[in-house]
């Protein structure tokens, strides 16, 4: 792991990302963090975050002593952060620290956003920032999480869940799913697929889709997705069905469905209509004003169809995205 010191230097400004580390927190969510939120990018021509990585002791022993981590800030950086992510240790029985408990508590006191990877959430949720709220964590501790955490609404089979200011993993490639899905709140789908590109990593998937895959590499290789799925991806703007989907891939329906299902974790549709709300920010993002014309290309029909899913995907209107996002803002 890269000391502090040897950080590149931070955009004045920049969103700041802050990691605690915690004794026998996961190697591979940090490293996940870092990927994401830490390199420098200069495939965008700008670095997106501040960066830093702190933690409560000057050596921090990693999960089951694969090695120590040392010459990272101290715990007080948690208080400078625009998001914090909180650590995740496998160790779901053992309380955490109560000082890392109380810079949670603080942060989101004064409106930082938490996220937090795989086990994560057990650390919101002690520190009490999680009641009445939804969220997930790896699907192996759910019954463990409800026991101890009734009050948390927690989504035990999904990849991700984006609550706002409080934003959960289920864990391992997970990580990497909400890290990106943060990456395109807050700079739009353009630099998110720049990102996702540079980590060799699929540009979305949406948090509703499952944590696990019956059978995620194919028995054999013609039953894999990929040849249909780049051909629709380049049809977007088409009539594009399942039943179109499923012709090409030369299978019935109900077993594309299946195959949907077992290597994705979502449905043909829901596939298609994610793509398609993907490619419509793009657009947008690249200055396209004309929402009808943002509809047609990117195969979502009508303008009313456009801003009722971009909404649901984003949260915000078209109107706000093209504010946001737009080559006026950059």
């Amino acid at each position: 792991m890269p000391k502090e010191s040897s950080q590149a230097p931070s955009p004045p400004g920049a969103h700041r990302v802050v990691v605690i580390v915690d004794e026998n927190s996961n190697p591979f969510e940090l490293g996940c963090a870092t990927e994401v939120f830490g390199l420098r990018r200069p495939e965008i021509g700008r670095d997106l975050y501040d960066f830093t990585l702190c933690s409560p002791e000057p050596r921090t022993l990693m999960r089951d002593g694969f090695f120590t981590l040392t010459g990272v800030a101290g715990l007080e950086a948690a208080d400078t952060a625009d998001t914090l992510i909180v650590p995740n240790r496998p160790d779901v029985e053992v309380p955490r620290r109560p000082a890392v408990l109380d810079a949670v508590r603080r942060a989101h006191a004064r409106g930082a956003r938490l996220a937090g990877f795989c086990s994560g959430a057990f650390t919101l949720a002690e520190a009490g920032v999680l009641d009445g709220r939804r969220a997930t964590a790896h699907w192996q501790w759910a019954d463990v999480f409800r026991a101890r955490f009734p009050s948390v609404q927690l989504a035990s089979d999904v990849l991700f869940v984006d609550d706002g200011d409080i934003l959960t993993a289920a864990g391992s490639a997970a990580a990497l799913d909400l890290g990106l899905h943060m990456v395109r709140r807050d700079h739009g789908a353009e630099i998110a697929n720049s990102v996702s590109r540079r980590l060799v990593f699929a540009a979305h998937r949406d948090g509703g889709q499952r944590q696990f895959v019956e059978r995620p590499v194919p028995d054999l290789p013609e039953e894999s997705l990929a040849p249909v799925l780049a051909w629709a991806q380049e049809r977007l703007d088409a009539p594009l069905t399942v039943s179109h989907l499923a012709a090409r891939a030369a299978v019935s329906p109900a077993t594309l469905h299946r195959r949907f299902r077992a290597q994705l974790g979502t449905t043909p549709l829901a596939w298609l209509t994610g793509e398609r709300v993907a490619l419509a920010c793009r657009l947008i993002e690249r200055g396209e004003g004309r929402l009808e014309v943002v509809a047609r290309l990117s195969g979502l029909g009508t303008a009313a169809h456009l801003r009722t899913l971009l909404r649901r995907e984003t949260g915000i209107t078209p109107s706000a995205y093209r504010r946001r996002f737009g080559p006026a803002a950059d």
